[in-house]
C-alpha cells in the first residue's frame, strides 16, 4: 500500500510538519508558519519538474476564485459593524432571557445549532460563519473565553454533513457505486443513529468545557423576563432575517416557485450563493436598525472602515495560502495517491483497512472541504470498506463522520479562521490542540468504532 505513496503525499506531511514546528517550536504566527510551509511546497514542485511560479500564480487565481474568501472577508466585515450597532448586545439579551439560567448555555446552542443549520449549508465554512456570528459574541458575552468560543464553533462545523437530509448525503448517494445498492431511505436511518451518537459527545465537551473553565449561569440580576427582553430589544431578532431570507430562496416552496418560472429557472435559484448573501444581507439590517450608532457623514464612515482594515490582514493572509497550497497539493498529485491506496485496501486487515481509511480521509479533509474529499475519493472509500463486508449504509455513514471533522483538523480548515475571524482572535494557533484532541481524534476513532461494529447503530 505504501508504494502508492508519493511526491503528494510527502508534500501534505512536509506542510504540516512546518506549520506545526514553526508555531510552536519558533513561536511565530500561523500566517508566517502557513507562507513558510507553502513556500517549501513550491520548491519540492520546482524539484520534481513543475513550474513554480506558474503553480504559485494558479494557486492565487483559484484561491481569488473562492466564494469561501469573499465570505471571510464579508463576515469580519459583518461581524465589526454588528459590534458598532450593539445588535448582539441586545440579541444576546433576549436569548439570555431563554437560556441565561443555564451554566454554559450558549455552547449548548451553538453546538446543536451548528448540527442543524449545517444541514442546509451543506459547507462548513458557511456553516462557521452563520452559526458563529450569532453564538461567539453571545458566549463571550456569558463568560466563555475567546480561544474557547472559537474552538466550539470551528470544532462543530462539520457536523450538519452527518444530519440527513444534508448536501454531502446526497453528494454521497450521487455516486455511480453508491446509488448502485444504497436508497436515501436505507442510508437515513443509520446516518441519523450515528449522527446523534456524534452530537451527544460533542455535547458532552461542553459540559466537559463549563466545568473545567467554570462558567456560571447568567446572574439572575442580569436576566429580564422574556417578555421585557423582548419588548427592549425585538429590534435585534431583525438579524435574522439576513438569513432566513437567502434560505427561503434556495430551498423550500418559494425556491420551488422561483425555479418553475422561466425568467428565474433553476439557474438562477442555484447561483444564489448562500456564503455571499448571508453576510451582505446580515451587514445591511445591522446598518438599517443600528444606524443611530453609525457615522452620519462620509467622513465618519471613511474612518469606520480604515478602522475595519488591520482586521483582514490575519484571516485574508491565511485564506490565500490555505487555498493556494491546497491548489499546490492536487498538482503534485496528493488526490490521486490517496484513491491508489484506497484501491489497494481490500488486500489488506479488516482493522488495517479501516484505519487507513480513517488516517487517509483525515489527511484529505485538513487542507481539502468536506465536499471535496467526497468527490475525489468517496467511491474508492465506499467500495473499499464493502470489500471488507462493511454494510452499505454504514459504510457511507462512516465516511460522512470522518469527513464532518472539516472544521477541526489544523492547519488548513477554513472554518477555523473564519470562526477566528468572527471572534478576533489573532492566533488561530492556540486552538489547533484542544480542536485536534477534543474534536478531531475522538471523532475519528468513534467512526473506526462505527466501521468495526464496536459502537452499535441502527440499521
Amino acid at each position: 500500500m505504501f508504494s502508492y505513496l508519493g511526491i503528494g503525499t510527502l508534500s501534505l506531511v512536509v506542510y504540516i510538519v512546518i506549520i506545526i514546528g514553526i508555531t510552536y517550536f519558533f513561536k511565530r504566527t500561523i500566517t508566517e508558519a502557513m507562507l513558510a510551509a507553502f513556500i517549501v511546497l513550491l520548491i519540492m514542485a520546482a524539484v520534481v519538474g513543475h513550474n513554480p511560479v506558474k503553480l504559485l500564480v494558479e494557486g492565487v487565481l483559484f484561491t481569488m476564485a473562492q466564494e469561501a474568501v469573499f465570505a471571510a472577508m464579508a463576515f469580519v466585515y459583518m461581524a465589526y459593524i454588528m459590534e458598532k450597532t450593539q445588535i448582539v448586545v441586545r440579541l444576546v439579551r433576549i436569548l439570555n432571557s431563554l437560556l441565561g439560567r443555564l451554566a454554559g448555555g450558549a455552547g449548548y446552542v451553538s453546538t446543536i445549532a451548528s448540527a442543524l443549520f449545517g444541514m442546509v449549508s451543506g459547507s462548513g465554512t458557511g456553516n462557521a460563519s452563520t452559526v458563529g456570528s450569532i453564538t461567539i459574541p453571545w458566549m463571550e458575552e456569558t463568560g466563555w473565553s475567546k480561544p474557547r468560543a472559537t474552538s466550539v464553533v470551528a470544532g462543530n462545523a462539520g457536523l450538519g454533513m452527518l444530519f440527513p437530509p444534508s448536501s454531502s448525503m446526497f453528494l454521497m448517494l450521487g455516486l455511480p457505486a453508491i446509488a448502485a445498492e444504497l436508497t436515501s431511505s436505507d442510508l437515513y436511518v443509520t446516518l441519523m443513529g450515528v449522527a446523534l451518537i456524534i452530537l451527544v459527545y460533542r455535547l458532552v465537551i461542553i459540559f466537559c468545557y463549563v466545568r473545567k473553565d467554570k462558567i456560571r449561569a447568567v446572574e439572575q440580576q442580569n436576566i429580564l423576563p422574556i417578555g421585557k427582553a423582548l419588548k427592549q430589544n425585538w429590534i435585534s431578532i431583525s438579524l435574522f432575517l439576513g438569513i432566513v431570507i437567502p434560505l427561503l430562496l434556495t430551498m423550500g416552496p418559494l425556491s420551488a416557485w422561483l425555479a418553475a418560472q422561466n425568467s428565474f429557472g433553476p439557474r438562477g435559484v442555484g447561483s444564489i450563493s448562500l456564503l455571499v448573501w448571508i453576510p451582505m444581507l446580515t451587514t445591511i439590517m445591522c446598518i438599517v436598525t443600528g444606524w443611530k450608532y453609525l457615522p452620519h457623514s462620509p467622513k465618519g464612515w471613511f474612518k469606520l472602515n480604515i478602522e475595519v482594515l488591520p482586521k483582514y490582514k490575519e484571516i485574508g493572509g491565511l485564506m490565500l495560502v490555505a487555498f493556494a497550497a491546497s491548489r499546490v497539493l492536487v498538482r503534485l498529485g496528493l488526490e490521486v495517491e490517496v484513491a491508489n491506496v484506497f484501491e489497494a485496501l481490500g488486500q489488506q486487515s479488516r482493522v488495517g483497512v479501516v484505519f487507513a481509511i480513517a488516517v487517509l480521509v483525515s489527511m484529505m479533509v485538513g487542507p481539502f472541504s468536506g465536499t471535496a474529499t467526497t468527490t475525489a475519493v468517496g467511491s474508492v472509500a465506499y467500495l473499499a470498506f464493502r470489500s471488507i463486508g462493511i454494510a452499505p449504509a454504514l459504510a457511507c455513514s462512516v465516511f460522512l463522520v470522518l469527513v464532518s471533522n472539516e472544521g477541526c483538523i489544523p492547519p488548513n480548515s477554513g472554518p477555523i479562521y473564519l470562526a477566528s475571524g468572527i471572534s478576533g482572535l489573532e492566533n488561530p494557533a492556540v486552538i489547533f490542540k484542544p480542536l485536534f484532541l477534543h474534536f478531531a481524534l475522538p471523532t475519528v476513532f468513534m467512526a473506526i468504532l462505527f466501521a468495526l461494529g464496536m459502537i452499535p447503530v441502527l440499521s
